[in-house]
């Protein structure tokens, strides 16, 4: 038993997510080297320790690798983010159990406050591993520290360092400890410090963790702002970052939805891309709908391959508003296939197009049009719409993605991305569960 404390956080972060989510349903893939690609299979996004043993770098093009197939067996895999989305909510869900504050900071990391326990806060954060391991075979670590800054460091150690097995927390240090441990660590770990602060940094003989948590705070906020200042005192254990509360869905709401991907071939007619944009309208109204949320803009763009020295460079796009707020995927489709329209050009070799939802805000703040005569007809309509989208949406995620879509998106878009070895959506398509099989 030890005094509460006023402020202490967590760090909880899943160990090479995307990889661990693939050995959850493939236990054969334990103890070898694994990599998962990016869109069309061109660059590593995710490795195994044992294909970061190998000198796998992230973000790799795949073709530099690819003689680690005959000479270590090395296994690969094309990304399945529906998977990877889905095994994120479920650690996220059962995360939020051991706390009641916590914010979900990406696909595989959150933060929970531990501010105000009595208990062991090493032997809890054990628990919290052992219990996401035995119920979702994820491998997890745990950094424990007085600032959102020193939880994240701490669990950078906790997962370079072994010897403390998968936890490490700043209050099990004494300050003489805890210094000689960031003084061994390159400032360039540090949250927030990205490659050219890394650089101004280093140019000013700040090298280390230690360098940065004792630089003087009135230069640091000279030279490069009050936005790293406040890291250095986060450094020093003086907490500057709330925990923002996203454990409530309501709570999160995304100023900004894009949708893109590039083709698996390049294409040139305005019917396949066409498809293609509509395709991803679908796909971000859809989310537009998840956070129960309506937008005012789209915006579309498409591009050539900016790298081919075959064929000539173009790019374009173009933001339309919209009369009424909406997130009915027809209307949004309607309006992006006129935009398109007025920025294709013919005769180029388009290699990718992407849409974004702009204006974004709750779908009950809807805001009629005063030039409309027919206040409550659009009113009505807006709630046909709404009953329309909400069935099609429980259709397809009981059914499966694209159960029912809508035609424009196209029967067999030979435009797609390549992902030549997808593994199946073992938790969200009842046609690709995973299947026990006796010896």
């Amino acid at each position: 038993m030890r005094p509460p404390s006023k402020s202490q956080f967590a760090l909880v972060d899943g160990n090479n997510f995307y990889v661990a989510c693939e050995r959850v349903f493939n236990p054969l893939l334990e103890n070898k080297p694994v990599v998962v690609l990016s869109n069309n299979d061109g660059c590593v996004v995710a490795r195994s320790q044992e294909a970061k043993d190998l000198g796998i770098r992230m973000g790799i093009p795949f073709f530099e690798v690819k003689h680690l197939i005959q000479s270590h067996n090395l296994l690969w895999f094309s990304s399945n983010y529906t998977l990877y989305g889905d095994m994120s909510a479920r650690l996220m869900s059962l995360l939020g159990e051991f706390s009641p504050h916590q914010e979900v900071y990406s696909i595989d990391e959150c933060f929970l406050d531990f501010g105000g326990m009595t208990r062991d806060p090493i032997a809890y954060a054990q628990a919290i591993r052992k219990k996401t391991k035995r119920y979702l075979g994820l491998p997890t670590c745990v950094g424990i520290g007085s600032s959102k800054t020193l939880a994240k460091l701490a669990n950078h150690i906790a997962k370079k360092r072994p010897s403390y097995s998968g936890v490490f927390d700043w209050g099990a240090c004494d300050n003489l400890s805890a210094d000689s441990l960031m003084a061994q660590i390159q400032v360039g770990e540090v949250w927030g410090v990205g490659r050219r602060l890394n650089q101004q940094l280093q140019a000013m003989q700040i090298r280390t963790v230690r360098d940065l948590k004792y630089a003087e705070a009135s230069l640091i906020r000279k030279q490069f702002g009050v936005v790293l200042e406040r890291t250095v005192a986060e450094l020093n254990g003086v907490p500057c970052l709330a925990l923002e509360d996203t454990q409530s869905a309501g709570n999160i709401r995304k100023q900004q939805i894009i949708s893109s991907k590039s083709f698996g071939k390049p294409i040139q007619h305005i019917q396949e891309l066409r498809e293609a944009v509509v395709s991803y309208t679908v796909r971000a109204a859809e989310k537009l709908r998840q956070q129960n949320s309506m937008c005012t803009h789209i915006s579309v763009y498409i591009r050539t391959n900016p790298f081919s020295q075959k064929n000539p460079p173009y790019s374009n796009s173009i933001t339309l508003p919209l009369i009424l707020s909406s997130n009915d995927s027809r209307r949004l489709s309607q309006l992006v296939c006129v935009g398109l329209e007025q920025i294709y050009r013919p005769n180029y070799f388009y290699k990718k197009a992407g849409v974004m939802l702009l204006g974004i805000h709750p779908e009950n703040q809807f805001q009629g049009n005063l030039f409309e005569p027919n206040h409550l007809q659009s009113r009505q309509q807006q709630a046909r719409s709404q009953i329309l989208m909400k069935t099609i949406d429980q259709l397809n995620q009981t059914y499966g993605q694209s159960t029912l879509m809508l035609a424009g998106a196209g029967l067999y878009a030979h435009w797609r991305m390549q992902a030549k070895q997808r593994s199946p959506n073992y938790t969200t398509a009842w046609n690709q569960l995973a299947q026990a099989q006796a010896n």
